[in-house]
């Protein structure tokens, strides 16, 4: 795989950067032929699940306009385009296949809301096809995909904004301004726990496809397999082919913030272990996993998945843990948190979840990517520790990585799975 070099990266992102500044303030007249107040056309794909809160959530932003659906399953169109029917008194386009949902010159925007291995390329082709794209987490399946999401979104000069809502969040935001103010001194490690139950799937026999279920499309960038009930909805996330298991899925969020909170980008080294405990069934990925990570300057990032019964600590059960020479902060989802310092302990406010929503339409407005609370390329960055963990975890030892070139020198086994095997057509390019 060739790797992107980040500093002509860096010196290419600037230049886009400046283009962007001078044109802020239009709504890219010279694309839709249209002014800044008018509203901001959306299409949603992926609309079980996750797809219903976008759906939801745009509904909520004035200005905004839902024009249409896309998800492989048919028997979804109904449920989901009645929320919009009412809202807007008119019912939306459906589009079985995503290919053809962005041929539509009458929509701005899109939002992707399906399974992790459809991310990347339903974002690049949106950019290719001059679509700004708010992609839900994680941002990409593997390494080699984000790298390609980025160069797509500065190329194409699209707006594309990664569903790391946290960064929206006001509790989030204080928290995080503590931690990097010097609030508790020196920061030297950082811990981000998911704890949160996940019961057995069971096992299930392959059987036809459902009536209605376009599979194919559904698979996508993946190998070809038959079809089981227990990728389609939810329980891909826990199929190596589909998911990233839950460090990817509810566990990115808190590998954001940390990373954040830090002020770090990747690491040097990185080890996991971890198993699938408790029960027998048919997924892959673990529910208990512990990962470790050094970065050049020497400090520390520790994320530990529980998918069974256990313990809270400091009542955080899924959040943030930031460790200081004079103290620490303890951050709960986007909820609340608790500072401690000198032998003092202060709890803030509850906050509520920000509108991340509306600010990927603020920065669709502006045409500045630097609106963006979680721009892609802090969401890729925040997924490829994910993935970077989980390669620890399969290969079962510790590797050592390098951020300037973004491989595993000397490992070739390792670097193998920084990017998969695309199953034609459905090919995430080294060419965007």
């Amino acid at each position: 795989m060739e790797a992107i070099n980040r500093r002509r990266f860096m010196k290419q992102s600037a230049k886009t950067a400046a283009t962007i500044a001078a044109g802020a303030g239009t709504f890219n007249v010279a694309r839709l032929g249209r002014t800044a107040s008018d509203e901001v056309r959306v299409g949603v794909t992926g609309i079980n699940g996750r797809g219903k809160d976008h759906i939801r959530g745009f509904l909520g932003v004035p200005g905004v306009r839902v024009v249409a659906l896309c998800d492989v399953d048919s028997t979804l169109y109904e449920g989901a385009a009645k929320p919009i029917a009412e809202k807007q008194g008119q019912k939306p386009k459906t589009f079985q296949d995503i290919r053809k949902m962005l041929d539509d010159k009458g929509i701005d925007a899109i939002s992707v809301a399906t399974c992790n291995h459809w991310h990347a390329l339903a974002t690049i082709w949106g950019c290719q096809a001059g679509k700004d794209v708010y992609c839900e987490k994680p941002a990409c399946h593997n390494v080699f995909e984000g790298r390609q999401m980025i160069a797509a979104a500065r190329k194409y000069n699209r707006i594309v904004q990664i569903g790391s809502q946290g960064r929206s969040s006001e509790g989030v935001q204080k928290a995080i301004g503590l931690v990097r103010d010097g609030a508790i001194g020196e920061v030297y490690m950082a811990r981000a726990l998911c704890f949160k139950p996940r019961l057995s799937i069971g096992i299930k026999p392959d059987t036809p496809v459902p009536d209605g279920l376009d599979y194919d499309v559904w698979l996508g960038p993946a190998p070809k397999r038959p079809f089981n009930a227990n990728y389609v909805h939810y329980n891909w996330h826990w199929f190596w082919d589909f998911g990233c298991g839950d460090i990817g899925n509810q566990g990115v969020h808190q590998m954001d913030i940390a990373r954040w909170g830090m002020g770090l980008e990747l690491p040097v080294k990185v080890s996991s272990m971890g198993g699938r405990y408790g029960y027998k069934d048919q997924g892959e990925t673990p529910n208990t996993q512990t990962a470790s990570f050094i970065f050049d300057d020497g400090r520390m990032l520790v994320f530990e998945v529980r998918g069974l019964d256990t313990n809270d600590e400091d009542a955080v059960k899924i959040g943030n843990l930031f460790y200081g020479s004079e103290g620490w902060i303890a951050l709960e989802g986007f909820a609340w948190y608790d500072h401690f310092r000198k032998g003092k302990k202060e709890r803030s406010p509850n906050y509520k979840e920000g509108d991340h929503f509306a600010n990927f339409v603020k920065a669709v407005r502006s045409r500045n990517y630097r609106d963006l609370n979680a721009d892609v390329r802090e969401g890729v960055l925040s997924a490829d520790m994910c993935h970077l963990a989980n390669i620890a975890y399969r290969l079962g030892r510790t590797l050592k990585f390098d951020p300037k070139t973004e491989t595993f020198p000397d490992d070739p086994e390792a670097t193998a799975l920084l990017t998969r095997k695309y199953r034609e057509p459905y090919v995430v390019p080294a060419q965007v």
